[in-house]
């Protein structure tokens, strides 16, 4: 583990036995990450608290597993997103504890000691369940509980009434959406907890990828909505994740 090699970099200074500089640059070698094709932030998890993340999305398998087994060396957990089934095939021969979500795309491997506090992630629809996932796995991996409820949207507005109860019990709540997005601000109107909107693409023409939905979140009547980018469960999970971590409040 590089912390491990950065200490004893460190004993070293501190016995004499090499000159600071000499240090510096030992300990520069071992947080660089560098394989050519990608230099990884190895130490990223000292500052953040949680890995560098793999958005596999255009790159290749091969250097995937590569990216993958370097950061494994160093960290307890990874995770790898918007990953194609090959991926998949590939990590699980290298790394016994791989999981893979099937509807988000998403890679977990090794296994995260869960937190206190709780995050819920609803979606409206079935079809906005791979977003909703993807946060769902993120905050997860970073050690939330986590809680879920699909396919509540307000067009059948009485799903989501009788899951009340569950959902002010969270420190904050992903509400995934697409169509007119209009969820999360009615889940913010009627709980006291942040609640962290996704538009997601899903819709019809005048939806425009997305775009519609977003609007609609950024202009919630009801405060306490924060909104990421269209599609972007990934994001969603992680801010929920550190509002779990620093928060010791619920909902209510």
């Amino acid at each position: 583990m590089w912390k491990a090699s950065i200490l004893k970099v460190l004993e070293n200074i501190k016995k004499q036995n090499i000159q600071p500089e000499e240090g510096y640059k030992e300990i520069q070698d071992i947080i660089s990450g560098e394989l050519g094709f990608a230099e990884l932030d190895i130490a990223r998890s000292a500052r953040t608290g949680f890995p560098e993340v793999v958005f596999c999305q255009n790159k290749e398998d091969k250097d995937i597993l590569e990216i993958a087994k370097v950061l494994k060396e160093n960290n307890k957990v990874i995770l790898l997103t918007r990953a194609r089934d090959s991926v998949y095939n590939l990590l699980k021969k290298s790394f016994s504890d791989t999981k893979y979500y099937e509807r988000s795309k998403a890679i977990t491997i090794g296994t995260q000691t869960t937190e206190k506090g709780l995050v819920t992630v609803v979606s409206a629809g079935t079809a906005d369940i791979p977003i909703a996932e993807e946060a769902l796995v993120t905050a997860r991996i970073m050690g939330a509980r986590v809680n879920q409820y699909w396919d509540i949207g307000v067009a059948g507005i009485h799903r989501l009434f009788s899951k009340l109860v569950d959902l002010r019990k969270s420190r904050v709540i992903i509400a995934v959406a697409g169509m007119e997005g209009a969820l999360p601000g009615v889940i913010a109107g009627l709980t006291s907890c942040p609640v962290i909107a996704v538009p997601t693409s899903v819709g019809y023409g005048t939806g425009t990828g997305g775009f519609a939905a977003l609007l609609s979140m950024l202009n919630s009547c009801a405060p306490g909505v924060a909104v990421v980018n269209i599609d972007n469960g990934f994001g969603a999970g992680y801010i929920a994740s550190l509002i779990n971590k620093t928060s010791r409040l619920k909902c209510g």
